[in-house]
């Protein structure tokens, strides 16, 4: 496994999930990409119960599995402060979850997914997934790994210029927000930047940054008060930097 990196993709108006996702998937074999099955990543959200009446948060475990990991089922603890614990079990897990009623519910309205084509290209995997939530389509996420390297500051760069080449949009120099520099707190007591995009990448890095992306677009959907999709599956989820070039789809 390399480093792997999730791109929203927008839509541009009057256009259709599907539409675009097919359009993108002939863009990728016109470049020389080959077809390799199907993926899914999908994540539902347990709540604990009884919610806190002081005003504290609550805790919520979020499970989510790969398809990449078929034997691995991931989970990430919230304790509603901002800190998590994250772990990974085999699919037992799933039952673990489902004896616990008594103080996790789940929330089963926002669970979500990305589900769609997988494609080699070289030394990359990129997958092209519609995000659905309770069936109702919310957008489409890029997944690009690059197999070559474990360390996105070696190489993100080059994942960076084969997103801009065949998605056609503009990709910010920066890192993604998921690598961005976090203060952590060392051994010592002391507080420290860490520039995570210096890390070695791990399956859980790629769990996060799923969460993080299908975070995004359930706050949306709560900002908006519905769970519908735009008329013809339009995208309903966060707003996404789209250069001029994209609307018109004018590449082959």
């Amino acid at each position: 496994m390399g480093v792997t990196v999730l791109q929203p993709y927008p839509l541009p108006e009057g256009k259709s999930g599907a539409h675009i996702i097919d359009q993108l998937s002939k863009r990728l074999l016109a470049l020389g990409a080959t077809h390799a099955g199907q993926f899914l990543v999908d994540c539902e959200t347990f709540i604990s119960t009884p919610q806190p009446h002081n005003g504290a948060p609550g805790r919520a475990v979020h499970v989510l599995h790969n398809s990449e990991c078929p034997a691995s089922t991931f989970s990430i603890i919230d304790n509603g402060t901002g800190k998590q614990v994250a772990i990974v079990a085999d699919n037992i897990f799933d039952l673990l979850m489902l004896k616990m009623t008594n103080t996790f519910t789940s929330k089963k309205q926002t669970k979500i997914e990305s589900r769609g084509a997988r494609f080699e290209y070289g030394d990359f995997v990129i997958k092209l997934g519609s995000v659905t939530m309770m069936e109702h389509f919310k957008g489409i996420l890029i997944e690009i790994e690059y197999k070559s390297c474990v360390i996105l500051a070696y190489c993100w760069e080059m994942i960076r210029e084969v997103l801009q080449g065949f998605l056609g949009i503009a990709v910010g120099k920066d890192f993604p927000s998921y690598f961005a520099p976090q203060t952590i707190m060392t051994a010592m007591g002391q507080q420290q930047l860490h520039a995570k995009h210096n890390d070695i990448f791990e399956p859980m890095d790629t769990v996060k940054q799923y969460l993080e992306q299908f975070t995004n677009y359930r706050k949306h959907v709560a900002l908006m008060g519905g769970m519908g999709s735009g008329p013809g599956g339009q995208q309903v989820g966060p707003n996404v930097h789209m250069s001029p070039s994209v609307a018109g789809l004018h590449r082959p």
